[in-house]
Parts: C-alpha cells; sequence; structure tokens
C-alpha cells in the first residue's frame, strides 16, 4: 500500500507515516495490495468546514473519508481520510485510552468507509465495527468498543 501524507497543522505527536499505512492496510487485508490512499491531517476550522459542506454537521471531526469515484483515473486510489489531530487527542483523553491506540482505530475506521464499509443501519455498524476489531486486533490493540462501551461511537 502506498500512502501519501499532507500536513496541514501543526499539531503535538503525530504517528509516522508507516504506523498509518500499516494501520489502514490493516483495515484493508488482502486488498490493500496496490491500493493507495491520501492523508490530510487537517486544524479544527479545516476539518469544521468540511465536515460542515460534507456532511451537514458545523462541527470539527476526528475522521472523514472521501473516496474515489467510480472509474477514477488512477485505479488503485481509494481515496482520502482528513483526520484531526487536536480532535483525537481530545477524544483519546476522554475516553482514557492512548494517542497511538486512537490514531490507529480513527484510521482503521476511515479506511473502511474508504473500501465502502458503513454503520448507517444496526447490521452495516455490527459488520463494520467486527472488522474494525479484528484488524485493531492484529495490530496487538484492545477492542475500543469494549474499552469505551458508555462512549460514543466514531460520530462519521
Amino acid at each position: 500500500m502506498k500512502i501519501s501524507v499532507l500536513r496541514s497543522v501543526r499539531a503535538g505527536w503525530l504517528p509516522p507515516a508507516r504506523d498509518l499505512r500499516d494501520w489502514a492496510s490493516a483495515a484493508l487485508g488482502r486488498r490493500a495490495a496496490g491500493s493507495e490512499l491520501s492523508v490530510l491531517l487537517a486544524g479544527r476550522a479545516r476539518s469544521r468546514a468540511l465536515n460542515a459542506r460534507y456532511r451537514g454537521r458545523d462541527h470539527a471531526t476526528n475522521v472523514l473519508s472521501f473516496p474515489v469515484a467510480p472509474g477514477a483515473a488512477s485505479p488503485g486510489l481509494l481515496g482520502e481520510l482528513v483526520i484531526c489531530p487536536q480532535v483525537l487527542r481530545q477524544e483519546a483523553r476522554a475516553q482514557r485510552k492512548s494517542a497511538r491506540a486512537h490514531w490507529a482505530h480513527m484510521v482503521v475506521h476511515g479506511t473502511l468507509h474508504l473500501a465502502g464499509f458503513d454503520h448507517q443501519l444496526p447490521r452495516d455498524a455490527q459488520r463494520m465495527e467486527r472488522r474494525e476489531i479484528r484488524a485493531l486486533r492484529r495490530l496487538g490493540i484492545a477492542n475500543p468498543y469494549r474499552a469505551a462501551k458508555a462512549q460514543r461511537r466514531p460520530e462519521h
């Protein structure tokens, strides 16, 4: 899997690109071979503007997924993840988990969206959560849903 990372924000700790690639690859399994992903690390203002424009929600969010339209020029390109490090840091603290574990979860979650998974219907949410849990387990990361039963699910 090839990954390109654009940082448009200064932030505290940020995972290296190889971790982002490993997390996205874990989400896709064998489908990762030959695929490509773009990641934009954005500030709160940009995250909020994109979330408002594309989802109708006027607040910064953890991760947004923009899949490539079918038939796009680059066959291996999955799309782009827009990640707001400040929101991830705040959520990790609130959920009492490590920043690294939360980053991994959100990259896996966002990548699954790029691969066509969603959680609009309960059955689809369960399917997506099972996939996330398996990918995270392979990475040595605990089930984020068990650890935070009382916490909100990822909102996107």
